[in-house]
Formats: C-alpha cells, structure tokens, sequence
C-alpha cells in the first residue's frame, strides 16, 4: 500500500501527541496516511504494552488511518545501527511516502532524538538502490520520501512551519485519549502511581503549546513541524 503521508513514531502516543492534528486535517483532505510505532512502550510506568496495542488501535480509528503497525523495537533500548535501520528502511520502501514525519530532534525523553535521527538516517538510505531489504521474500525497491519532517514534543523547539488545526483539535484530543492508561482519564482506575503524563495539567500544557503555535498565525490551534532541509512553497500565497 503507497500512502501519502507516513508516520514513524517511537512510541504509540507520539504521533496523537505530536501530529494528530495534521493527520486528521489529511485525512479528510483525500490523503492516506499510516503509522509505524516503533516500540509497544512497554516500558511504561502505566498500563502495558497488550493494553498499548488497543489504545493505539482505538486511536488509529479516531485518525481514520489506512494502516498502523507496530515494529516491536524494544522500548529504551533500541539503537541507531545497521539491524534498526534496515527494519525502518524496509517500513518506508513497504509504503513508500511521499512524506515522511517522526519525533523531534531531542526531547525529555532519551528514545524520541535517538528515534529522530534513527528515521532520519533510514530515510536516506532507503533511496541506495544498492541497500537490499525484502517483503514476503521479494525484494523492495529503493525509494526516499520527498520530504522529512520532525514534530515537537515535550521540549519547546521553535517551529520551521506551523499547520493550523483547529477544526480538527476535538478529534485531537480525543485520539490522545485513547490511551487511558497514560493520560488522566476518570475511566481509568488500576491503582497505578501517577506520572509526568497522567496528569489532568498535561494536557493543559498540550494544548497551551497549540494555542501558542495558533496565535502566531491568527488561528485557534495549530501544530508545529520542524525540517533539516530547506521548504518551499510555489506560490507567496501559499503562506498563511
């Protein structure tokens, strides 16, 4: 399956987090768009990863996605080498995204900048022809996204662009909220211990950070992205 846009995100809730907004806005713009969740954040201080797996397929419900699957990298401790590249590079030649989006370039968490630049570096390396990797034993075809694009996370990281997503930030939230054992939700009640996430002021915080990235365009809420390469535009009036 070719989509449009494709999302490689360390860990389910990343991409609801970082870029839901954006998805949903696609989505119903015609585009396909897909996940790939790196790890099953099994790692988390809440919940577990069998109860991640629903959480994320109900959100990937939300988003109206074509296909979300999960690579089952371990949770902290995957690293940027040979054998983690090939399984993301044989992900982006499984899809073949003409955009590519995953985790800001470094965060408070230690996994989100090292997924950054592990996606980033089999991003390239998805378009060496000479780079073999196979599905269903068939060999892929070398391809590379058009474009990489970096969301923001927990750490503040002045955006490159900022995408308004304001008729789309219920649905947002509610995706967020899918994962009931990470974020604070009256339905959840295992006796767990609270963490920097499943506080009711996280989210405040989230959508604090939208508003900010919205103002600064005239808009309610907005999500911001950042690229290491330079973006153009064809037209001055495709700037908001």
């Amino acid at each position: 399956m070719k989509l449009d846009i494709l999302v490689v995100a360390v860990h389910p809730d990343d991409a609801e987090l970082g870029c839901s907004g954006t998805i949903l806005k696609h989505v119903k713009m015609g585009y396909t768009v897909g996940i790939v969740d790196l790890t099953r954040g099994e790692l988390g201080t809440r919940g577990s990863a069998e109860l991640r797996d629903k959480e994320a397929a109900k959100a990937a419900k939300i988003l109206g996605l074509s296909v979300r699957e999960n690579l089952g990298f371990p949770d902290g401790f995957f690293e940027n080498n040979k054998e983690y590249q090939l399984k993301v590079i044989a992900a982006i030649r499984k899809y073949q995204p003409d955009i590519l989006i995953t985790n800001a370039y470094h965060d408070r968490h230690p996994d989100h900048g090292r997924a950054s630049q592990l996606v980033q570096d089999a991003a390239f390396l998805s378009g060496l022809r000479k780079i073999e990797t196979t599905l269903n034993g068939e060999l892929q075809k070398e391809w590379r996204p058009r474009q990489l694009l970096h969301f923001i996370q927990d750490r503040y990281i002045k955006p490159d662009f900022v995408v308004d997503v304001t008729e789309y930030w219920d649905a947002k939230i509610a995706s967020v909220l899918a994962y009931t054992s990470q974020f604070h939700h009256p339905d959840y009640r295992e006796n767990e211990p609270q963490t920097y996430i499943s506080s009711p002021e996280f989210i405040q915080v989230v959508e604090a950070r939208a508003r900010e990235y919205g103002k600064a365009i005239g808009v309610k809420f907005a999500e911001g992205f950042t690229s290491r390469s330079l973006l153009g535009v064809n037209s001055l009036f495709d700037l908001a």
